[in-house]
This record gives structure tokens, sequence and C-alpha cells, in this order.
């Protein structure tokens, strides 16, 4: 009958879903929040937003500044990123049958969202520096907390890449392949800050 047909499509589709939401039990019987890996994200947003800012202070470098403000963006992402994987680490209920797995995609798209966002403000903090250029300080000592920072995001973003992989994660993949974007373009301001120092050209 009709309630029969609808329990068998019930069953199919919830064994035809490909996405592990929420704790995911190992072969040992392991519990494996998949939130400890948001944590581990705002974990390094915090302490790259500190380097960061410690080495556009040192030098007065926009570039460097550009890099800060991105990694606060990184932080409001991982947050968001925390929120959704609690959320659907809930059990299934009357009002979502098969779960709340849906909920990745806002988080992945916020991702994208705020590197939006990130590339506006920077804009906007680069545009008056071309016509006043500021000559930089202590590039050297910038430059070096500023690859630490990098460092630490290339480490975390590929811890999250291969738990995202593993456990079938869209929002632990976009949260890793956004601190990748973060690592390029640190690279990017370092070359460009080291040209500034070695040509004189603060522009």
């Amino acid at each position: 009958g009709g309630g029969g047909a609808s329990l068998i499509t019930r069953q199919t589709m919830t064994n035809a879903s490909p996405r592990q939401s929420g704790p995911v039990h190992g072969a040992s019987g392991a519990h494996f929040p998949l939130t400890r890996y948001a944590w581990l994200s705002i974990a390094a947003a915090i302490v790259t937003i500190v380097l960061k800012s410690g080495a556009y202070f040192l030098t007065g470098s926009v570039g460097l500044l550009s890099d800060a403000l991105e990694s606060t963006v990184n932080l409001a992402a991982a947050i968001v990123a925390l929120l959704v994987l609690t959320l659907i680490a809930r059990p299934p209920s009357d009002q979502f049958s098969f779960g709340r797995s849906k909920a990745e995609y806002f988080s992945s798209g916020f991702e994208g969202g705020m590197i939006l966002l990130a590339a506006a403000g920077i804009v906007i903090a680069a545009v008056p520096r071309l016509f006043h250029p500021m000559p930089l300080e202590q590039v050297g000592l910038g430059l070096g907390i500023s690859i630490a920072a990098s460092l630490v995001n290339l480490g975390v973003a590929t811890v999250l890449m291969r738990a995202g992989r593993r456990y079938d994660s869209i929002t632990l993949e976009a949260d890793a392949r956004h601190l990748l974007t973060d690592v390029w373009t640190t690279v990017g301001v370092v070359v460009a800050v080291g040209l500034v120092s070695l040509t004189g050209w603060q522009r």
C-alpha cells in the first residue's frame, strides 16, 4: 500500500545517501565527531590572525594587512563550518527524515562568499596606498612571521582535506580549499613585499 511504498522509498534513499553526517564510527568502533576538525580550523585561524596582524604592525605593509584580513574570513568560515557540522550530527527527526546533511552546501557556499567579501576589503585597503605609498619596516621579520602562519594553514588544510575525503564531508573540503587559497595568497604577498624590499618600488 501507500505506507509500504513510502517506507521502501525512505529506506532506499537512506541507503543510497553517500554522505556520512555527524559522528562517524571507524572499523574499531571509535567515535569520530567531525566537529573536532572545525575546532582545529578555528584554532589555526586565531593563530594566523595573531601572527599576520603582528607582521602587518611590524612592517606597515598593506599586502600583509590583506593577508590578515583573509585570516579573519577564515575564522568566520570555520565557525560556520562548526555550526553546520554540529547541526548535521543530530539524528533524523519527523521534520528532517533524512537528516540535515544538505546544510553542508550552505557552509561551502558561505566559504566562497566570504572569500569574495575579503577580496572587496583588500581592494578598499590597497587602492589608497597606490596613490600614497609608504616605506616598509622590518620586512625580513614580518615576512618570516607571515610564512610561519602560512605553514600553519598548509598543515591544517592538509588534515581537513584528508578528513573531508575520508568522511565525504563537503564542509571540511570547502574549509580546506579556503585555507589553501590563503596559502597561495600569502605566497603572492611574500613575493611582492620581498620585491618592494629589493627594488625600493613601494607601489
